[in-house]
């Protein structure tokens, strides 16, 4: 155990090292047990290098997103088109074909008021229709409609249900409010790498989390 002067988390307090409790007071090192010691120490390790971690993680990030750009630019100049594909997208392959880099934009969907009223005109068809709406309609219109902790609405199985085809007007009434209540409130990048060990093997992806980076 390191010593109680060592701690990485103690406070100097008149010379003598304290650590601050969950309820904010201040207790003496000595007085704390040694094996709370430990674990403290060992979180407060941790979670320095995920910290550090973290940043390089973020630095890489943006220097990827600089060298793509500054390509780009490059290819923009030497041919006067862009590169890539629709809304962005793009693929870079090494010459020898076994490592690439994707990126890929996607946009980010709400959905308004208009949802609600969906929601409203689904369930008069489907309390309606009664024992003649499949069990996988109703199941599929619960997992659409369904929020989850952060109050976000599913949005792969709202596009799943305005692919049902219902000659109902009223279920048709009710996939243009889906339809219309969907706000596009801009666009965010994702990178992807992945690499193979030879030009007709399969590729395997070097996971980095860059969502949150």
């Amino acid at each position: 155990m390191a010593s109680e002067h060592s701690h990485p988390g103690a406070i100097d307090v008149s010379g003598r090292p304290y650590l601050r409790d969950a309820r904010g007071a201040l207790v003496p090192v000595e007085s704390i047990k040694a094996m709370d010691l430990l674990i403290d120490g060992q979180v407060r390790k941790i979670l320095a290098f995920a910290a550090e971690l973290s940043a390089q993680v973020s630095r890489f990030k943006g220097h990827t997103f600089e060298d793509i750009g500054a390509l780009q630019a490059l290819v923009d100049q030497e041919y006067g088109a862009k590169l890539g594909g629709a809304k962005g997208n793009l693929t870079l392959t090494s010459f020898d074909g076994c490592m690439r880099v994707m990126l890929h934009m996607q946009d980010q969907l709400d959905f308004g008021p208009e949802l609600q009223t969906a929601k409203k005109l689904v369930d008069e068809c489907l309390s309606e229709w009664a024992a003649d709406a499949s069990a996988n309609i109703r199941a599929l219109v619960t997992r659409a409609f369904q929020v989850d902790k952060e109050g976000r609405i599913n949005r792969a199985e709202i596009f799943m249900l305005l692919r049902v085809e219902i000659a109902d007007e009223r279920w048709q009434r009710a996939m243009d409010a889906v339809r219309d209540s969907i706000r596009v409130l801009g666009s965010k990048a994702y990178l992807r790498f992945q690499c193979r060990p030879a030009p007709e093997a399969a590729w395997s992806s070097i996971t980095i989390d860059l969502a949150a980076a």
